[in-house]
């Protein structure tokens, strides 16, 4: 069928200057064909990519990484009538490039944050998800519970994130554990308005990426609370809690509970601009709850690590 209406007009500036979710969504919307016709026509040239994948690409949910995924853009290319290399060439630019995301808060890359940085991303990269997920945290409430060797036995947190495109309906959570962690042997927790999908860790790494589905899909602006959290208990004894920010965000409430019979003699807040560098803003923590418990409040987080650390002898 060939273009008409205003899909028509739109098409050649869209394939121009992207970003690749419009220019898909231009493409389809000209081309007449509904997504199940598409993947049919996918399938008949030996390619399987579901409806699901297709509508969220065309959302900008998920961004084509996988070889086979990319095989199947250049197969859309024949299907939708492009010139060869349109769509492909529009994924060569990085998702935050002008027309893709604008407004978007600027990130930092978890190599910037986190030792295992390229582990994680490559995890996240094999789950073909954008970086940000779409989400802006508005506050998030994490509770880190210690056990009685030391070691990080789980944690649990509930989150509050507003979605600033639509279609947004899981969010990726990432767990570091200390030395000697086995990811294999974490449990994922999904607590509230959300349950757990892929979950894919790096062994030597020591690092897991779980991916939470929510119970509907957002639209830009919309805002959802979700809790979940992990079990852990197989890493050696761990004297700091830290977490990385990507982006700007809102409040961060961070609590850290000992057991009684591993007490701690001291505990400090501290951030730190990326895993090698020094801490900062150093700050004693007064225990509290029968001196098991401290916890650091964050009105307005921004790029970087914030943790408390805490001293056994």
């Amino acid at each position: 069928m060939p273009p008409t209406g205003n899909s028509a007009q739109e098409l050649p500036g869209v394939l121009q200057s992207g970003p690749f979710h419009l220019a898909l969504r231009a493409a389809l919307a000209a081309s007449g064909l509904p997504l199940h016709r598409v993947q049919h026509r996918l399938a008949a040239r030996g390619i399987r990519i579901g409806v699901t994948s297709l509508s969220y690409w065309q959302q900008g949910a998920r961004r084509p990484r996988r070889p086979e995924s990319l095989r199947a853009v250049r197969a859309l290319e024949q299907i939708l009538e492009l010139p060869q290399g349109t769509l492909l060439r529009l994924l060569a630019a990085p998702p935050g490039a002008a027309g893709d995301g604008a407004g978007r808060p600027p990130a930092r890359s978890y190599r910037a944050l986190i030792s295992v940085g390229a582990a994680v991303e490559g995890l996240l990269a094999g789950m073909e998800l954008p970086a940000d997920g779409g989400l802006h945290t508005v506050g998030h409430h994490e509770r880190v519970r210690i056990g009685a060797g030391g070691e990080l036995l789980g944690r649990e947190s509930q989150h509050v994130v507003r979605a600033h495109r639509d279609g947004v309906d899981r969010y990726l959570a990432v767990h570091h554990g200390d030395p000697g962690c086995d990811p294999a042997r974490v449990r994922v927790r999904a607590v509230e308005n959300c349950r757990t999908g892929r979950v894919r860790w790096h062994r030597e790494a020591e690092v897991l990426v779980a991916e939470l589905l929510f119970d509907t899909r957002l639209r830009a602006g919309e805002t959802y609370v979700f809790g979940y959290g992990f079990e852990d208990g197989t890493g050696a004894r761990c004297t700091e809690y830290v977490r990385g920010f990507s982006y700007t965000g809102g409040q961060y409430v961070l609590q850290v509970r000992f057991d009684e019979a591993a007490l701690p003699v001291r505990c400090r807040r501290f951030s730190r601009s990326g895993p090698g560098a020094p801490r900062s803003g150093l700050a004693d923590l007064t225990p509290s709850g029968r001196h098991r418990a401290v916890h650091l409040v964050e009105p307005g987080v921004r790029r970087g690590i914030l943790g408390i650390a805490w001293d056994w002898a």
